[in-house]
């Protein structure tokens, strides 16, 4: 068992406290005690007289100015065996050794030692030199320890992580999907590698570089192949290390951070989630003499004052723009803001290749395939899909990944875990028709996106699922291909209804409905594709607290909200007459679809599409062969 340092010092220094005290009694012990040692019996002053008038004693030896002596007779009850005994003089004798001379008794007078009072003093010393000084160990190995009582003194210095080479482990080949991102970085890597390319022509190194993107994008992981490439110090932080509660520490450690950054130029200063520090000043409820305040006030002047700061580049990653300080984002501070945004379909599947490098993959797997099947995904996403179904494999006690593992770890990253099975039973075919008729709209209308799979196995809160798999990565959405999902939306809604009647419709439309009132009502005040016209009615309101309003202002009339209500009722209620109709003109493939899921619990899209068209046209998709 492995022992903490604090541990052993604590059961160390009393027992070294306890060992001197010991040492000072055994080195500290005069003559006298050790003749006290070996002289345990005692003759009284007469005796002692007595002795030496019969001639019994030997030697006398005078200790304590004549005050005790330490004799050697003979005792004749022991068969005139020598014993040593300690007599208590009666003050000064002097004709105690008149009389030793005169009886040629061999004597000796041993001198008062004066070293018991300095071992004295220096025994009294010791325990509080020993105590200060396991203090002082204490609070130095606890300086070490972030957040330790030794960093009181030292909360004013910059907690960056500082690497003179940083060996991260990531190149620019290990980043995948944001080739744009890469270039505009790229170019900073030449500038701290060849400056005098740049310089010749009268080119500034830039000083500061905004990664902006939606979590998981890559922001992180390009700073690491920024410092892994450019061979040069790297300076890691995150923005929330510069704030603490008392005013003024984190200004003091900004200027502690550049500081060290100027003593190692050209180098790399790395300030993840800036948001925190970064936010407008100002902002909400209050003044702005706060700490986080002061901090952003420290570092604007730290990137661009009076003072220059030739070769540091500042990178810094927020999925958080807008709530940033305008004084930061300006060019001389952030020159450049570079957009990491999730991959494409391409992008995608350069990010599956760099993940899938040490995963052993079936051969019938496909990258393409996958890529195409996670349309919004970022980096992050891809990567933990693949781990997913690494682990699947392992728990299935298979050696390689197949296409089986990889669905059912799209299934668990979007939707969540699996559950139990449903029972026969009639909830169990309402959700049937529910699910089914969702999946039947998505088929029969035109512009809505391909069925790829219905299933009756439960994920998450969902007591069934319906995936549409997008044809192609829909950056620009129509009119009728919202007006679709509206449909495809109110489907399970409308099975329930035409097949059950009004007294048993459920609330497992719930969630659907709130997503088809909400894309109505963009349609309508944000879009302008209503009868109201083309005018954007409503705008994104920031919160009080990001520096945005107090008050929210309502941006038109009263007349206008009755007439914004009027029109997300008509658009929901014509979507909504229209998917009934589809139901009710298709119930006898319905009946169909319903049975077979019941019995197979998941019917892929390919299956779905060919039963639909043995009874009725199915509408052409818009097929999307990627240019990969």
């Amino acid at each position: 068992m492995k022992l903490s340092w604090r541990v052993i010092l604590l059961w160390t220094l009393p027992a070294l406290v306890v060992g001197f005290f010991f040492w000072q009694g055994a080195f500290t012990t005069s003559p006298m005690d050790m003749g006290r040692n070996t002289a345990s019996t005692r003759m009284t002053y007469g005796r002692f007289l007595e002795y030496l008038d019969a001639g019994r004693v030997t030697s006398v030896d005078l200790y304590e100015g004549g005050r005790t002596a330490i004799v050697e007779a003979v005792d004749p009850e022991l068969d005139n065996r020598i014993q040593r005994l300690r007599v208590d003089l009666p003050g000064n004798a002097p004709e105690l050794v008149s009389r030793l001379r005169t009886d040629h008794i061999s004597f000796d007078v041993h001198p008062p030692r004066n070293d018991a009072a300095i071992w004295g003093l220096l025994g009294n010393l010791l325990f509080p030199i020993l105590l200060i000084g396991g203090l002082f160990l204490l609070f130095r190995r606890s300086s070490n320890v972030p957040g330790g009582p030794g960093q009181a003194m030292n909360f004013g210095k910059s907690r960056a992580r500082f690497m003179m080479e940083a060996k991260t482990g990531v190149m620019f080949d290990d980043v995948a999907g944001i080739e744009e991102a890469k270039e505009e970085l790229q170019e900073v890597v030449t500038f701290l590698k060849k400056p005098e390319r740049f310089t010749a022509v009268g080119a500034k190194i830039p000083k500061g570089v905004l990664l902006v993107g939606p979590p998981g994008t890559g922001k992180t992981l390009l700073a690491k192949a920024i410092a892994g490439e450019a061979g040069v110090p790297f300076f890691s932080i995150s923005g929330s290390e510069f704030v603490e509660m008392f005013v003024g520490v984190g200004a003091s450690r900004v200027r502690d951070l550049f500081k060290k950054a100027k003593e190692n130029a050209p180098c790399i200063i790395f300030i993840d989630e800036i948001d925190a520090v970064g936010r407008q000043r100002g902002a909400g409820i209050g003044g702005g003499n706060d700490e986080r305040e002061q901090t952003l006030n420290q570092l604007l002047t730290e990137m661009d004052g009076f003072e220059g700061n030739t070769g540091i580049i500042i990178i810094a990653a927020t999925n958080r723009p807008d709530v940033l300080d305008s004084a930061l984002l300006r060019p001389g501070r952030f020159d450049r803001q570079v957009e990491v945004s999730p991959p494409d379909i391409k992008g995608r599947l350069e990010v599956l290749q760099v993940h899938a490098r040490n995963k052993k993959l079936a051969k019938e797997v496909s990258l393409e395939a996958i890529a195409r099947r996670t349309p919004g995904f970022s980096g992050a996403d891809l990567a933990n899909l693949l781990n997913e179904a690494a682990i699947l494999t392992a728990r299935r006690r298979k050696d390689e990944i197949t296409m089986l593992e990889i669905d059912d770890a799209v299934d668990r990253v979007v939707a969540g875990m699996e559950g139990t099975p449903l029972v026969d039973s009639k909830s169990k075919r309402l959700i049937a028709y529910h699910e089914i008729g969702h999946a039947i709209v998505g088929t029969l209308v035109k512009d809505h996106d391909p069925v790829q799979k219905v299933t009756l196995i439960p994920r998450g809160q969902a007591q069934g699922l319906t995936w549409f798999t997008p044809s192609e990565d829909q950056a620009l959405i129509s009119r009728s291909q919202i007006l679709a999902r509206i449909m495809g939306a109110l489907g399970g809604r409308a099975a329930e209804q035409v097949i059950f009647g009004d007294a048993e419709v459920t609330t497992g439309a719930g969630n659907d409905l709130q997503q088809v009132t909400g894309m109505a009502r963009q349609m309508v005040t944000r879009f302008g594709m209503s009868d109201l016209g083309p005018v954007s009615l409503e705008s994104q309101q920031g919160e009080v607290f990001l520096g945005r309003d107090w008050m929210t202002r309502s941006e038109y009339s009263e007349e206008i909200a009755a007439r914004i209500d009027a029109q997300v009722r008509s658009i929901v209620e014509h979507c909504y007459e229209e998917t009934c109709r589809i139901v009710r003109d298709n119930r006898v493939v319905i009946d169909r679809l319903v049975d077979l899921l019941i019995e197979k619990e998941t019917i892929d899209g390919d299956e779905f599409r060919r039963i639909v068209a043995e009874y009725v046209d199915v509408p052409e998709k818009e097929s999307y062969v990627p240019q990969l």
